[in-house]
């Protein structure tokens, strides 16, 4: 007998595998010393190596200026054609120009604020979870250079009034770069006082107008606009102390001092306010016009005129209501986002324009 053959580990008498040499199979895995995973020669010289990831695009400082310039912000300064409209002088050509002047010179001097604001505010918004990827935070824009455009166009604005407009509009465009610019510094940290500058930026914007085409201003537009203004700005403050309720911080430090109660009071007294105003400015002056002398009652009655402006009291006090749903959930943002972004809301308030636009052709 002849002796067998000793076993290797592998079971086969030469230690050999049970697939080597055969055509066909694949190439045995090989034991790597360090005891890593075994690997093919074929799979290593597939293998490339990773890509490095794409270099981020530069940003262009001039953009991230235009950025900090808050365009979707410059839809408020469309305020500035309240007083005319009100008063049935849009459509005259030189007031078309003058109003388009005072709009870009107002959405210059709002700029202004709004990059000096962030280039003072820089390091405290790059802590911010939100307000970090603005251009100035983010680096995208120096400070210095932010401060510069803000003060170049607070210049040239101002300066362009002076030459372009009558004296009452730079003296408002003064007063209210000034206030803004006390605002950023110290004036948002006092309660009240921040929800009158904000209101006041409103009224401005809605006087200035006015003042370019020298209108005089009906108390009743000024208690309506400012009322009305109040009424939205308490309405935001209110909504976003109602969504950070429970939680760590709020986007506004005052907002911890304010109660929802007392936000919830404000907006609902502007509203009231504001509705009374209006009734009171619409009626007087349908019967100034038309109650002067009994002619002009029968004029009107010969004619079949509807009382347009009179009528225009319920889309407002319908418009006015409606937007309060949205105060009382707390989801009333921003004021034009709220109106663009409820049909039935920008449906009354083009009701409310052409009711309007009515009684001011027919006066």
């Amino acid at each position: 007998m002849t002796e067998a053959a000793p076993l290797t580990d592998n079971g086969h008498p030469d230690g050999a595998h049970p697939h080597a040499g055969r055509p066909g199979t694949a190439p045995a895995h090989t034991e790597r010393p360090d005891g890593a995973h075994p690997t093919t020669p074929a799979l290593h010289a597939q293998r490339t190596p990773p890509r490095p990831p794409a270099p981020p695009r530069p940003r262009s400082v001039l953009g991230g200026l235009l950025k900090t310039a808050r365009p979707k912000q410059w839809v408020k300064n469309v305020l500035v054609v309240a007083a005319p409209a009100a008063a049935g002088r849009l459509f005259a050509w030189h007031a078309l120009t003058r109003l388009a002047l005072v709009f870009a010179l107002f959405t210059a001097c709002a700029a202004a604020v709004y990059l000096i604001n962030d280039a003072r505010d820089a390091d405290a918004d790059r802590a911010h979870p939100t307000k970090r990827h603005r251009p100035v935070a983010a680096g995208q824009v120096p400070v210095p250079v932010a401060y510069g455009a803000g003060g170049v166009l607070a210049v040239l604005a101002l300066s362009l009034a002076c030459w372009l407009t009558p004296p009452l509009v730079p003296a408002l465009l003064t007063a209210y770069l000034g206030m803004q610019l006390a605002y950023c510094v110290s004036l948002k940290h006092v309660l009240v006082v921040d929800l009158v500058v904000v209101t006041t930026g409103f009224l401005m914007r809605a006087m200035v107008g006015g003042l370019a085409l020298g209108i005089p201003l009906s108390r009743w537009f000024l208690i309506t606009t400012g009322f009305g203004a109040l009424f939205m700005v308490a309405a935001k403050r209110y909504s976003e102390a109602v969504q950070m309720a429970g939680t760590a911080g709020a986007t506004r430090a005052l907002l911890t001092e304010y109660t929802t109660g007392y936000l919830r009071f404000v907006w609902q007294l502007a509203a009231g306010v504001a509705v009374l105003g209006y009734c009171l400015w619409a009626l007087q002056d349908e019967g100034a016009a038309a109650g002067t002398t009994g002619a002009a009652l029968a004029a009107a009655a010969d004619t079949g005129l509807l009382p347009w402006r009179q009528l225009s009291v319920v889309a407002f006090i319908l418009a006015v209501l409606r937007y309060a749903v949205f105060a009382d959930r707390g989801t009333a943002g921003e004021p034009e986002e709220v109106v663009l972004g409820d049909r039935a809301l920008a449906l009354i308030g083009l009701v409310w324009l052409a009711m309007y636009g009515l009684a001011v052709a027919h006066c």
